[in-house]
């Protein structure tokens, strides 16, 4: 299931939006931030090929600077090379997807294990990430839903104090967007988990990192099965 993309009216007018925010000082890494941000608001889907021509062109940059924001991309997991092909952005497998649940129950629940006390600026930004979805969701916006949940556990992951388990836990949940965009009905994904999320911001208010933890691993258990039907479904 791939796509092939070249420059249509509707997403090239975008990209010429983003062209104003590129210099001629840029870098690489601004690009992929660029594109980045297209790939999680499925702007470009995944098993789409991304054209360079015309990247090239709506972006005005060289073909350098976009080959490098091509391997930064790809080294986060979010683009794939396919020999005499081209440049995709990436379709994950099931297997992917039990491995990206695999490193999250590493890094998430080791970052509660290892607490003594609950940060309380931690909390109120999960508080706050938890408010998000619960008004996204009231308005039936599920992709902000899918958007604050990934927020909320941005926040569990940066209260490890790590900023190498903070950008790694970033980069997974950059991954796991793209198994959300395959999946054809976003509530079906995000609204089982209000609750969960509720739950686990409550145990972390009331300062029990150890009983969030517990709960936190249960959670990736459903979210892993769940997930998994729904992609199979999908695919």
């Amino acid at each position: 299931m791939f796509y092939d993309l070249h420059v249509t009216d509707e997403w090239g007018t975008r990209l010429a939006g983003d062209r104003a925010l590129l210099d001629r000082g840029s870098t690489a890494e601004r690009v992929a931030d660029i594109l980045r941000q297209r790939i999680t608001e499925g702007v470009f889907l995944p098993g789409t090929r991304l054209s360079e021509e015309s990247l090239r062109e709506a972006l005005g940059i060289s073909r350098n600077t976009l080959r490098e924001a091509f391997r930064l991309l790809s080294h986060e997991g979010l683009l794939e090379h396919q020999l005499n092909r081209g440049v995709f952005v990436r379709l994950l497998s099931t297997a992917d997807i039990r491995d990206l649940y695999a490193i999250r129950r590493i890094l998430e629940c080791g970052a509660l294990r290892n607490l003594t006390t609950v940060p309380a600026e931690a909390v109120s930004l999960a508080g706050a990430a938890i408010e998000v979805a619960e008004q996204a969701a009231a308005r039936g916006d599920w992709s902000a839903v899918g958007t604050a949940n990934m927020r909320f556990h941005q926040t569990i992951a940066d209260m490890a104090g790590s900023r190498r388990v903070a950008e790694a836990v970033r980069a997974l949940l950059a991954e796991l967007r793209l198994v959300f965009l395959v999946v054809a009905d976003p509530r079906q994904l995000h609204e089982p988990y209000l609750a969960g999320n509720r739950a686990l911001y409550e145990l972390l208010a009331a300062g029990d990192p150890q009983a969030a933890e517990e709960a936190l691993q249960r959670y990736f258990d459903d979210a892993e099965a769940q997930l998994l039907a729904a992609y199979a479904a999908a695919a």
